[in-house]
């Protein structure tokens, strides 16, 4: 039977790639990349050599069948995105439940994930906590945002830089301006921060700032956390 690896990339420092994800593309006859041209440079600064076709969210449900026509046919492929792990807001779940369904069995390479990294980081507590991802863009937001604020557990959430602004705005009108909070960006980078504080300070930390970029997560304290 044929294998399924998912495989963990670097989100950042190329040193967080392992030994064994790389020893597993090599292995493989196929890698499926989110984006191939971003995989092709991982690929050839760790001497990865294998063909490789698009897999991402928006040929993910017709690119599914030609994974498991490659399984059918006897030839191991492996799963990775551009950052991280796949089918954590990447795709992957569709592949992953096709494979199962199909009885060929799926391994999992782990290595880094911003959402993990960052809520360490962020010296909130870390044994009870909700994965959001990115929150919808218009429906369903606000009453989503309404739900969180009663969330007792830490929330972590992913945001884009240009959103992040209003995503800070939001926090304060519905989870107040006293919630402890830190925003981590370019984690794993040379410009790695974490900033840590109130809703409120947080927001005008950034307010201040002339631009912001990065990948970005936001971590958020339960209701009810003091310190």
């Amino acid at each position: 039977m044929s294998v399924l690896y998912i495989v963990a990339t670097p989100i950042g420092n190329l040193g967080d790639f392992s030994a064994r994800a790389v020893e597993t593309l090599n292995s493989v006859d196929y890698i499926a990349c989110e984006d191939t041209r971003t995989s092709g440079r991982l690929f050839q600064h760790f001497g990865v050599d294998k063909p490789t076709f698009s897999f991402h969210q928006h040929n993910e449900h017709k690119k599914v069948e030609h994974v498991l026509n490659l399984l059918e046919s006897n030839q191991d492929v492996a799963l990775v995105s551009d950052a991280g792990m796949p089918g954590i807001s990447d795709p992957g779940f569709l592949a992953i439940r096709a494979a199962k369904k199909a009885g060929h069995q799926v391994v999992v390479i782990p290595g880094p994930d911003a959402a993990t990294t960052a809520l360490v980081a962020s010296g909130l507590p870390s044994d009870r906590y909700i994965f959001e991802g990115f929150l919808p863009h218009k429906k369903g937001r606000q009453k989503r945002l309404q739900q969180l604020a009663e969330e007792d557990r830490t929330i972590v959430l992913y945001e884009s830089p240009n959103r992040l602004i209003k995503l800070l705005s939001e926090l304060e009108n519905y989870f107040g301006g006293e919630r402890l909070m830190a925003v981590a960006r370019e984690l794993t980078k040379a410009f790695e921060e974490v900033v840590r504080d109130t809703v409120s300070e947080v927001k005008t930390e950034f307010e201040s700032r002339d631009s912001i970029k990065g990948e970005i997560v936001v971590i958020i304290a339960g209701k009810g956390y003091q310190e």
